[in-house]
């Protein structure tokens, strides 16, 4: 049997229809949106299928709307006799990598990721905060432009995720970004592109959020995990109920270390690298880091299909 691992996307990847090609083929899909409609109190069915854009985009939204396009493609994988090695996500992704390793049910997910989504949109001011993406600079260049920033003014400006060679996000205040950007173009980057997002996520902006978001989790049943999850606070593995919360806690305001969790993914020996859930954003980072793996992106019948025909080659 072929040996495969999932990932998950994070926040930046939803888009209106999310999930309506998988709700319109499979009755156990439709079932797991209804739940998910009473389990969050709203009818999220209709706005990522109908929008609108901006309001699926808030956080709050965005965030059980991804984890439950991502769920309920793992269910349907699961019914066809899939099951990976070993999960994975980015940022938020981490808990759609969770329930798709036992270790968290969707009942208890979608209602916690809504709440850290609420907690996110509240831990800064709105507007006050910002992220961008830095290509083609390289990493100590961008830690001593940091740095100096946060030595000698009063703004505050960390790394965010360590995504793929070449592309690093940072996150911070506002004008400590756009001092960066600055800096950071004198110093060769390719591109410094500002992120449309509502706060500086992974960043010390977000550790009252993360205190908050600790006693939601003590109201959370978290189990052992079946198959091992690579955690964004530290790339490695984690199974074991008692690690969990805390990492989840500390991932707030701590980089998301994609790179790193993708070479320690290979190191498992998958045959191929499969993320799960709308877009294809993981997709694109996996091939930077080594084009050489085998990858695939489920998000309708016809590339779970198209994944499957795969899946049930002989070796």
């Amino acid at each position: 049997m072929k040996r495969v691992a999932f990932v998950f996307p994070g926040q930046g990847s939803q888009a209106i229809g999310m999930g309506k090609a998988m709700y319109d083929t499979y009755e156990e899909v439709q079932e797991i949106f209804e739940k998910a409609n009473q389990l969050l109190k709203t009818d999220i069915t209709a706005l990522m299928f109908e929008g609108p854009a901006d309001e699926l985009t808030n956080t709050v939204n965005a965030q059980p709307a991804l984890l439950l396009t991502s769920v309920a493609i793992n269910h349907i994988l699961r019914q066809q006799g899939v099951e990976p090695v070993i999960t994975a996500g980015h940022s938020l992704g981490e808990y759609s990598a969770l329930v798709a390793a036992g270790s968290l049910s969707l009942d208890d997910a979608l209602p916690l990721v809504q709440k850290r989504g609420q907690l996110m949109e509240s831990a800064y001011p709105k507007g006050q905060g910002a992220m961008a993406a830095v290509l083609g600079s390289e990493l100590a260049v961008i830690e001593e432009v940091i740095q100096d920033i946060n030595n000698t003014s009063t703004e505050t400006v960390d790394i965010a995720n360590l995504n793929c060679p070449g592309q690093v996000v940072i996150s911070g205040t506002k004008q400590g970004i756009e001092i960066a950007q600055e800096k950071l173009a004198e110093k060769g980057a390719k591109r410094v592109i500002p992120l449309n997002v509502s706060g500086p996520f992974h960043s010390r902006l977000m550790e009252p959020a993360a205190e908050q978001f600790r006693e939601a989790l003590e109201n959370v049943s978290i189990r052992d995990a079946k198959v091992p999850v690579v955690a964004n606070v530290t790339a490695q593995t984690v199974t074991e109920q008692i690690d969990i919360p805390d990492l989840l806690v500390k991932q707030l305001y701590s980089p998301v270390r994609f790179e790193e969790i993708i070479e320690e993914i290979i190191q498992s020996n998958v045959d191929a690298i499969v993320e799960v859930g709308n877009g294809k954003v993981l997709n694109g980072l996996v091939k930077k880091v080594n084009r050489r793996m085998k990858t695939f992106a489920i998000q309708d019948p016809a590339s779970l299909s198209e994944f499957m025909e795969w899946y049930k080659e002989e070796s």
